[in-house]
This record gives C-alpha cells, structure tokens and sequence, in this order.
C-alpha cells in the first residue's frame, strides 16, 4: 500500500465538486465521497492501479491525501501526481482572476457563491475525447455514463479494490484493436466507435500528440484537434476547458445564421442576443475574462448546474 499527499494551489474548494455529476463516471457516488474518498484508475508506467482521493476540506490551504493498495515507487508516484493533478486541477492558479473579473456584472457573483472552484477532468486528452464522443448529443446521462463504462470494461484493465471491480481507461493500443461493430454492442453509435478508435490511431501513429495537445496554445488547440475526425467544433472547445490551463477560446461557429456552441451560452448568460452579437461586442462582454477564459465558463457551468438541481428540487 502507498499513500502520499499534494498540495494545491489556493483558493480550492473540491467539496464544490461533489455537486456536479458530470465530473465524475458511472461507478461513483459523490454523496460517499465526503467520508469515503474518490477512487478511480490511474496510469503508472505500464499499469494501471486504483488511487482513492481525499482532501482536506482548508479552501485556503488545500491538500490532497492520497491512498492507493499498490506499492509504488518514487517514480510511479511522480508519474500518478502528473494525472492527479490535471483531474484536479490543482496546478491552476486563479487567484489572479478573482481580482481581474471581481467587477463583472455576470461572473463577479458567481466567484464569491463558488469561491474555491476549480474544474475537475479526466487523467489526459485521450480519456476526455473518449467521454466525450460517447456521451455527445444522449441528452440522459446516466445512460451515457454507462456507456463509457461498458466501453471501458470491455477494452481497459480491470481493477479490484474493496470486493469491487472497477475498470481502467483503455489506452490507445488497446482501442486499436476494436471493432466499431463490438464497440456498437456496448451502446454507443457505431460512427461514434470509428471516432474513438480513429482517434487511437491518430495518437499511436504520430499524427496526434497528446503532450502538445495540453500545451499548445487554444488556438493551436482547436485548429489540431479540430482534424480529428469526430470532433467539431463545439467538442473541441470542451475539451478545450479541460487542459490543464486557465485560458481557451470561443470562436464563433454559425449555422443558417444561428450561433452555435460556448459562444451562444456565453452570450445569452450576459442576457444578449447570440446570433447578432458581433465579434467587438463579444471581445468587449469577456473582456473581464482574458487568460481565464477556461475558468470563467466553468464557473458559468457549474451556477448553471446548480440551479437546474434547486428547481428540480422545488419541483418535487
């Protein structure tokens, strides 16, 4: 067994996450995980091995616990805190924007009510791409939920932990040898299996790279990632928000004179007309938002989030 612990940057509050079921998969119940911790798979070398989170509740000096029934080494836990730290994001650093968009009229209150929030993400690109995919245009999402697990029981390791079997992320040499058809069978479309193994390929041939998919500028971010097949433009500026970095973009992307994606979210949020607000007045609307982009949207989605479950509530 190992345990070890990371610290992260300030303000962070996880528990504001527990809140959000698109932030995690099938086999989690966030209304456990106050006491219960957060177990999921994370890649180490050439293995997979469970890791359980818990954090230690101090906004203002926040730390992750971190348990795992394997023994790892040095390495290997350098190699789980490069994941760990992008699922959580605890690199990024937001106190800059708490000040720089403290007077937006839309984002300002929603920074005090979520103080703390960060977004959460899968381990890297490859496993965010494959939620994605699956889960785009199912408007129920436990069923979609489910989905990405079947595909993962059925290509990724399997792991078992407390009588419990949980099952990895498949990696993209495991995806390669799917069959759309068998991938079919587990829910998803059959195009939607030729996006994932398609983007396998990509990866394992060269035509993709991960690291610089990460690193790159948004720009850069979403003229790549655009390429692959599958991926449009509304699903690379997802994935976009899930990098670890702060900044993103949201070009605009119309369609018989309708705004599609971010951009027309964004727009009605600040209570204007989508398919008339020109580039100038979009600039100028987030301009509170600059370098932030990423965070900003997250915060719109999450008080979105949080809303629809009080009506929901009042409704019952």
């Amino acid at each position: 067994m190992s345990s070890w612990t990371l610290t992260s940057i300030p303000p962070h509050d996880w528990f504001l996450c527990l809140d959000i079921d698109q932030y995690f998969d099938h086999e989690h119940n966030p209304e456990q995980m106050f006491e219960d911790g957060f177990t999921r798979p994370i890649s180490v070398g050439n293995r997979d091995v469970l890791v359980t989170t818990f954090f230690n509740g101090d906004t203002e000096q926040p730390e992750f616990h971190f348990e795992s029934p394997e023994s790892l080494d040095k390495s290997e836990i350098e190699q789980a805190n490069k994941s760990l730290s992008r699922i959580l994001g605890t690199d990024l650093d937001l106190r800059p924007f708490y000040e720089q968009a403290a007077s937006d009229p839309v984002l300002g209150p929603r920074l005090t009510e979520l103080y703390g929030l960060k977004r959460m993400a899968r381990a890297n690109l490859f496993e965010d791409a494959i939620n994605r995919i699956i889960q785009m245009r199912l408007s129920h999402k436990p069923t979609a939920r489910k989905m990405v697990y079947e595909v993962r029981k059925n290509y990724g390791s399997l792991l078992t932990a407390g009588g419990k079997n949980i099952p990895s992320w498949p990696h993209p040499h495991q995806l390669v040898k799917a069959d759309p058809m068998s991938i079919r069978k587990l829910g998803p479309t059959r195009r939607k299996g030729e996006f994932i193994i398609g983007f396998a390929e990509d990866l394992l041939s060269g035509k993709q790279d991960l690291d610089m998919l990460e690193q790159c500028d948004p720009q850069t971010f979403y003229d790549t990632i655009t390429e692959v097949r599958g991926i449009g433009p509304t699903s690379a500026q997802q994935l976009m928000l899930f990098r670890n970095r702060t900044d993103a973009i949201f070009p605009s992307h119309k369609s018989k004179g309708k705004e599609k994606g971010h951009r027309r979210w964004i727009i009605s949020s600040y209570g204007e007309e989508p398919d008339t607000t020109t580039e100038e007045e979009f600039q100028q609307m987030t301009s509170k938002w600059d370098g932030y982009e990423a965070a900003a949207l997250e915060f719109l989605f999450v008080n979105w989030v949080l809303r629809e479950k009080e009506k929901e509530q009042q409704a019952e």
